[in-house]
């Protein structure tokens, strides 16, 4: 088995180096990873390629087979590639941080490839930027929200539709309130079983238990969660309109007819 996954990796590989050389030609250097790349992939993974021009008018993302992997490439220039990088570390979600950090350097410019894939490396290490400011407010208060919809009497479907919105929101709150990175879709319970593994199970069985119509559990676990930042968050909590969310000229919330 590790051999078929072995030489699964170096097709991949192949592969990525092929779309570098004739979809990207100008590139510097690009990073390929995934879970291909450290062995752990099936038939349906796919190649994430973050590759770097020299500059560029914008970023951009494209999906593509390459002689029949999928690949997602993330295209990018070192200014956008670092706007990323720092979005990344202040949302606490390291996408492209660990894209770059693990991906195999392929390209021309393999000095200042390792120099960014340092520096990515680094951010990793560090752990994602603290939780304060309204972005934490709004992750209490959305955690304390969807908790407070468990409470009482509801239709196995409900509580089935209120956990499925909980779920991310209660994981980003358990890792990053614990200075560790977050991640979205597969990547959250497996960082949860990083961090803690008794957690890890608590988290599946309640939202198991939760998925068959069955909340209970799963408001407890979102309340000892809440508890350790002070309690369930409603009461004060505000979220100002951004200025521009207004449409001129319109009265009563109703837009003028033309003519």
């Amino acid at each position: 088995m590790e051999k078929v996954l072995s030489n699964l990796a170096d097709r991949a590989l192949a592969a990525a180096k092929t779309a570098l050389a004739i979809r990207f030609a100008g590139a510097d250097f690009a990073y390929a990873t995934g879970s291909i790349m450290r062995g752990e992939g099936t038939a349906w993974s796919d190649i994430d390629l973050v590759v770097v021009f020299p500059s560029l008018e914008r970023a951009w993302r494209e999906s593509f087979v390459q002689e029949g992997f999928p690949v997602e490439a993330f295209v990018n220039d070192p200014e956008t590639l670092a706007y990323y990088l720092g979005r990344d570390a202040e949302s606490g979600c390291p996408i492209m941080v660990n894209m770059v950090a693990t991906g195999t350097i392929l390209g021309v410019d393999v000095e200042k490839a390792g120099a960014i894939q340092a520096e990515a490396a680094k951010l990793l290490a560090a752990g994602p930027t603290p939780l304060a400011g309204p972005s934490y407010e709004s992750l209490l208060y959305l955690v304390t929200d969807l908790a407070d919809d468990l409470r009482g009497e509801r239709p196995r479907g409900e509580v089935a539709a209120i956990a499925a919105q909980l779920y991310q929101k209660l994981a980003d709150l358990t890792l990053l309130g614990r200075g560790a990175w977050t991640g979205r879709g597969k990547w959250a319970p497996r960082l949860l079983g990083r961090l803690d593994a008794d957690l890890a199970e608590a988290f599946e069985t309640a939202f198991r238990l939760a998925a068959q119509g069955e909340g209970a559990q799963l408001l407890a676990l979102a309340d000892r969660e809440l508890a350790l930042h002070g309690g369930r968050f409603f009461d004060g909590y505000r979220q100002e309109a951004p200025l521009e969310a207004r449409r001129v000229g319109s009265q009563d919330g109703v837009q003028p007819t033309p003519g």
